[in-house]
């Protein structure tokens, strides 16, 4: 019953996508959209399809795995600007708006919605004027509510650097985001109205990640954000630079400008995936991704496979895993076998195959990649190491920061094994070290979660 579900499933879906490619043809508008790789794939849609929808149908082209964090993103490179899709916008009025020069990426967005999940990670106490009143104490649900309640009053206060239109200088100002709009005080800190003076409105605006924003605009940190009227398709002077201090004040000037311009809609936006998924009576709980559904520990000692659900009994099984798969290797070579646990020609390259595996990119290009998907706890990435070519790294978000791990080969008796924790634990090829930390955080600051993916169109 479960796998015939499933065909029905995935057979409508290809009806659904295989339909809407019928309907483009006829009267749709011509699209092209690039992967991070450079290669580009033409689309045609009609005038009422939604990003979401664009998205999906890429993923079923593409053959990866939809797991809802996929993000159709506004590029314009001239300006250094780019922002990911609301996943209701019409992609046709979003084209229109563009430049010649600007074009539609296809990416991951692990944080799209991640402020539903962990809310108090996006919006610190002392940047909220509600929690300052309410001492902290006020609970994770009611903390988003007063924003998609469009009878709250919300505000989002704090230094931001403006940058003077039509010069390179920056000025640093009190800044206070409500409903009506973005606002600077033209006297200190004060917030009277006689003091505050409109910088922009949210109804008729974009916000935008500025990528080059020290090289370009001379940003006095690499925290830059700009706020761009939707009727603006390419003059600076219109734009609003701003830049903030670190990372988690500008993810909370953005985030706060998405949820006070959209409100409800973004709330539909993050459940509608569920809600897709509700006829189908197996699906009662949300779609998580393959990492978080299938590593689990099991026992398949008896008839059936079961679940280890506690956690010692899980940890004493991988040890005795361990250590049969030692013997095992050293009664192979004693008998002159090849031992699973020496490296062959296939576990040297099969991490290759991974989608986390980035080759041999530089530290600089892993932040970029980082950066660009989402600095969600657990995003990820391996590559190699430029100062050892028998080395590899492991680059880890964690709280918004980026760090680095070095994975070293080790060799025992004769044997070859990688490790990231001076050879406490100990791993016969990446593959098995990726999935030990996606099941235990050892001495990783939290596990590892979501590969960096980068799809080919």
């Amino acid at each position: 019953m479960l796998m015939r579900s499933l065909t029905m499933c995935y057979n409508s879906i290809i009806m659904q996508y295989s339909c809407s490619a019928t309907v483009c043809v006829s009267d749709g508008t011509i699209i092209k959209v690039y992967s991070e790789d450079g290669a580009g794939n033409v689309v045609e849609v009609p005038a009422d399809m939604r990003a979401r929808d664009v998205c999906q149908f890429l993923v079923y082209r593409s053959h990866c795995l939809d797991d809802n964090s996929w993000s159709l993103v506004e590029h314009h490179p001239l300006l250094g600007l780019e922002r990911c899709l609301e996943d209701h916008e019409l992609v046709v009025q979003v084209q229109a708006s563009m430049p010649s020069d600007s074009k539609f990426l296809f990416r991951k967005n692990y944080d799209k919605y991640e402020f539903f999940r962990n809310p108090l990670n996006f919006f610190p106490e002392q940047m909220v004027a509600w929690c300052q009143e309410s001492n902290g104490s006020i609970p994770h649900s009611q903390l988003l509510q007063n924003f998609l309640n469009s009878s709250s009053c919300p505000e989002v206060h704090g230094f931001l650097y403006l940058k003077a239109s039509g010069r390179k200088s920056w000025k640093r100002l009190s800044m206070f985001l409500r409903r009506s709009g973005l606002y600077y005080s033209t006297k200190g800190s004060s917030k009277e109205p006689r003091h505050l003076q409109l910088l922009s409105d949210l109804e008729d605006s974009s916000v935008f990640t500025v990528t080059t924003g020290r090289k370009l605009h001379n940003a006095p940190t690499d925290y830059t954000f700009c706020i761009k009227p939707s009727k603006v398709r390419s003059e600076c002077k219109e734009l609003r630079m701003l830049c903030a201090e670190d990372e988690q004040s500008r993810t909370c000037w953005m985030t706060a400008f998405r949820l006070l311009k959209y409100g409800i809609l973004l709330d539909q936006n993050y459940k509608s995936p569920q809600q897709r998924m509700s006829p189908v009576p197996h699906f009662s709980t949300p779609v998580r991704s393959v990492s978080e559904n299938s590593l689990v520990a099991m026992d398949f000692s008896g008839r059936t496979g079961r679940v280890i659900e506690n956690p010692l009994e899980a940890v004493s099984a991988a040890v005795e895993e361990g250590q049969t798969w030692r013997k095992r290797g050293q009664r192979m070579k004693a008998l002159g076998s090849p031992s699973p646990l020496q490296p062959s020609s296939l576990s040297s390259v099969i991490h290759r195959t991974q989608l986390w595996f980035r080759g041999r990119i530089r530290r600089e290009e892993s932040h970029k990649m980082i950066m660009q998907q989402g600095q969600v706890d657990g995003l990820f990435l391996l590559r190699e190491c430029q100062s050892n070519p028998k080395a590899f790294v492991l680059t880890l978000c964690h709280h918004q920061k980026i760090r680095h791990f070095q994975i070293l080969p080790c060799e025992e008796e004769g044997q070859m094994s990688f490790s990231l924790d001076d050879g406490s634990t100990k791993f016969t090829d990446l593959i098995h070290l990726v999935e030990f930390y996606q099941l235990n955080r050892g001495v990783l600051p939290c596990k590892l979660k979501h590969p960096c993916t980068v799809v080919a169109l």
